[in-house]
């Protein structure tokens, strides 16, 4: 590391990348509510229809569409958690830093995925 390599962000840097996560927690946050919403009202619609094989198909697809429905709220739920965490990881100055390597993950990187915690070497020898 003596070759002058930064090791961690400067106060400005993670305070750009801060705004850029709260901007995308607001907006995941927001999609999560209307998700929850339209698990509410798919719930509350199943009593109109009476006409037996009608009704059997329409639940069917109630089914599909609220587990559908209930995996992306899942997924929503986990990607706001991995944010709340980058927050956190800014506040106390390990942000931006890879856990497998000990160094900084590029700028592109983390502006693509903001709550990385590997760089894309490490990314990608994990999955080979």
């Amino acid at each position: 590391m003596s070759n002058g390599e930064k090791t961690r962000y400067s106060q400005e840097e993670l305070a750009e990348f801060e705004e850029l996560i709260v901007g995308k927690l607001d907006k995941a946050k927001s999609e999560l509510k209307y998700i929850k919403e339209s698990l509410t009202r798919s719930g509350d619609s199943g009593t109109d229809s009476t006409f037996g094989n009608v009704k059997t198909l329409e639940d069917g697809a109630d089914t599909a569409e609220k587990e559908s429905l209930n995996q992306l709220a899942a997924r929503q739920q986990k990607f706001i958690t991995n944010l709340e965490n980058a927050l956190i990881r800014i506040k106390n100055g390990t942000y931006g830093i890879c856990k497998e390597s000990g160094k900084l993950i590029s700028k592109e990187r983390l502006r693509a995925v903001p709550h990385t915690t590997l760089s894309i070497d490490s990314k990608l020898k994990q999955s080979s």
